[in-house]
């Protein structure tokens, strides 16, 4: 059994050799040797969770997390209502490209200091001067992507429980009547398989990883062949130049365009999950932010091609957005194969991918709350900064992400729009947890601080204008994320997304100042860091 090293900051004098493989060493070597980065040393101490996920799974373990495709298929309803074949296609493409630099930005930094808190630890270690506390920003980061993950498992569990109700509704069009709460039960029972396995068996991660990322592209093979084999054929110009407008109600097409955006933007989100299991992967300086870079890239060719795909067959696009089963990818398929098994037994394979997803996330975002709690960024943090003893895991943090999750399919009850307000609230989460660290991460290289680059390093002049491109490709997605998919807005159309983060945001600054300020142990020497940058601006 391997044991390494969950990474921290202090001040140490300067030493020289490549940070990314002293880290690499102290990590693979058990908690004896310490890598020094400008000035700061990256102290080991006692791993409490085993290193055992080698390269193979953990480039397997963001792929089949993301499902890009398979999110795709279940998401482009989106697009098609706001901006449409356009939307889709072009929007699709760039957010591949936004996404990709994304995650190239975030790799530069996973392979300096590839830990389990990633982000928030980030913000700290290069929140500027002049900012604000280091700590306040690093603890505010810690509550949007620990929520974020907690999210996005909540996403997943709610697509699966819908899908298999428009299943139920498929099979049985003149009998059952969908109801929301419905759903909600279905996403209930969709967590409990990955729940349990989490608990008694997370051993089966790793094989669990490798089976779905065979699956997740042998499937795309039949989907497409299905497709494209059994379908009518759309013409070149419906697909690459039609924009659809009126559709939800709103009169600029520009807004429209922007709003669709959603369906490319969350399934390639989520490429960080990794970053989570830092711990807990062999060689992480390396492998990790190699793991996130390639799950974008071959994410994003497949789930670019399976929109144009679809886009190619889908027939009549009203009318399979207006289908009973609530997801334009049934009808399509049903309409494609003309039987009702064929198509049920294509969406449970589809099915089987999320669960290995939810599989992923509860891994993930646990870890990740662990190691928030373990650093006093949440209240009663002693109890939730646990690791089992006889499980190996951290037990605590699992269970009150299980309750979080079971909680947020409740929005699925009140809402007939509960599909897009799920969907933006993780992605707009998600996407505020990569901005703040590329932002600070920007502003260090800008200032000329050196920059203790790890094994995984953007070619010379290139990595800054990625860094850029990054950050407004994120804010502009960002803006249209919590936007009301239809308009009029009604408290049933209401998209909650954007309310529920501020409520995080909010309730994360009240933390600050009632005792999070005090409680938390920000992961950085700020003396440290602050004498560092005395030096280099004198």
């Amino acid at each position: 059994m391997d044991h390494g090293n969950d990474m921290e900051l202090s001040h140490r004098p300067k030493a020289t050799g490549r940070a990314g493989d002293a880290d690499a060493d102290a990590q693979e070597y058990g908690g004896s040797k310490g890598a020094t980065q400008q000035g700061r040393e990256i102290r080991t101490s006692p791993q409490t969770l085993d290193r055992y996920i080698s390269f193979f799974p953990t480039i397997a373990f963001p792929a089949t997390l993301q499902s890009s495709w398979e999110a795709l298929a279940v998401s482009f309803q989106a697009g098609l209502l706001n901006g449409g074949p356009t939307a889709l296609v072009w929007g699709t493409l760039l957010c591949i490209v936004g996404s990709l630099a994304l995650a190239l930005s975030l790799a530069e930094m996973a392979s300096i200091t590839p830990v389990v808190g990633a982000q928030y630890r980030w913000s700290a270690l290069y929140a500027p001067r002049g900012f604000g506390s280091p700590a306040f920003w690093s603890l505010l980061q810690g509550w949007i992507t620990v929520f974020a993950w907690m999210a996005l498992c909540a996403q997943v569990c709610f697509l699966e429980g819908t899908v298999i109700q428009g299943l139920i509704a498929l099979n049985n069009p003149d009998t059952y009547i969908p109801q929301g709460w419905h759903g909600t039960l279905l996403a209930w029972a969709i967590l409990a398989l990955p729940l349990f396995c989490n608990i008694w068996a997370r051993r089966i991660l790793a094989p669990l990883e490798v089976l779905g990322g065979i699956v997740h592209v042998a499937l795309f093979i039949v989907f497409v062949v299905v497709l494209v084999a059994m379908s009518p054929r759309s013409s070149a110009d419906f697909v690459f130049k039609t924009t659809f407008t009126g559709l939800s109600g709103y009169s600029s097409a520009g807004v429209q365009w922007s709003i669709g955006l959603l369906s490319g933007a969350f399934p390639l989100a989520g490429f960080d999950g990794v970053l989570h299991m830092a711990a807990e992967v062999k060689n992480a300086p390396t492998v990790v932010p190699t793991s996130m870079v390639l799950s974008v890239l071959i994410n994003g060719i497949l789930a670019f091609a399976f929109i144009i795909t679809v886009l190619f067959c889908i027939g009549d696009p009203i009318a399979v957005s207006e289908t009973l089963t609530g997801y334009p990818i049934i009808q399509i398929l049903y309409n494609s194969t003309g039987s009702t098994a064929a198509t049920t037994v294509l969406m449970t394979f589809l099915i089987f991918i999320g669960v290995v997803a939810v599989f992923s996330s509860l891994a993930s975002v646990s870890r990740l709350t662990w190691a928030f709690a373990r650093d006093k960024g949440l209240p009663f943090s002693n109890f939730f900064g646990q690791v089992h003893p006889t499980l190996r895991i951290p037990l605590n943090s699992l269970l009150l992400i299980t309750i979080i999750v079971v909680l947020l399919q409740l929005i699925n009850i009140g809402s007939t729009t509960a599909f897009f307000a799920i969907l933006s609230l993780n992605t707009l989460a998600l996407y505020l947890s990569y901005l703040i660290p590329i932002l600070f991460w920007i502003i260090h290289k800008l200032r000329g601080f050196p920059v203790p680059y790890g094994p995984f390093k953007l070619p010379r002049g290139l990595g800054l204008p990625i860094n850029l491109f990054a950050l407004c490709y994120g804010i502009y997605v960002a803006i249209f994320l919590p936007w009301p998919s239809v308009v009029p807005v009604t408290a049933a159309t209401m998209n909650y997304g954007g309310p529920v983060m501020g409520a995080v945001i909010i309730f994360a600054l009240l933390d600050w100042v009632i005792g999070g300020r005090k409680r938390f142990q920000v992961p950085v020497d700020v003396r440290a860091r602050t004498i560092d940058e005395d030096s280099l601006a004198s």
